[in-house]
């Protein structure tokens, strides 16, 4: 059974930064897509980043291109979030989440729907202010 554990949520600045990390188990590496989500109050929940393990591919959402960079580090079974230029719009709680179905996703866009993971972590909340 994967379990995902959120830390590194905090309260930032506009222009600020932050680094979220999930420590995925039992292995990171066995599990064909990790992402990370985000729910702000009111909101949807939106797919904001995500990592197909094998073969590597990262996804990422329009509206975090160029700012955010999702990664991962096998040894650690950690996936990482860096967040640069934080906006308030970015605020929200910011959830992991792995797809352990086999076989690859093949609609552009679907790395970034949860409907396509089974498993989540509790969250971690970020508040940037303007």
């Amino acid at each position: 059974q994967v379990q995902l554990v959120e830390s590194g949520g905090g309260a930032v600045q506009a222009g600020g930064s932050l680094r979220l990390a999930c420590i995925v188990s039992p292995h990171v590496g066995s599990i064909p897509y990790v992402a990370w989500f985000r729910r702000a109050p009111g909101q949807e929940r939106e797919g904001v980043a995500a990592i197909a393990t094998t073969p590597f591919a990262t996804y990422y959402a329009d509206s975090v291109k160029g700012r955010f960079t999702v990664s991962l580090d096998s040894a650690k079974n950690t996936m990482y979030l860096e967040m640069d230029s934080l906006k308030p719009e970015d605020a929200a709680m910011y959830y992991c989440a792995a797809r352990t179905f086999p076989g690859s996703l093949r609609a552009v866009a679907a790395p970034l729907l949860a409907g396509n993971y089974n498993a989540w972590g509790q969250g971690t909340e970020v508040t940037v202010s303007s």
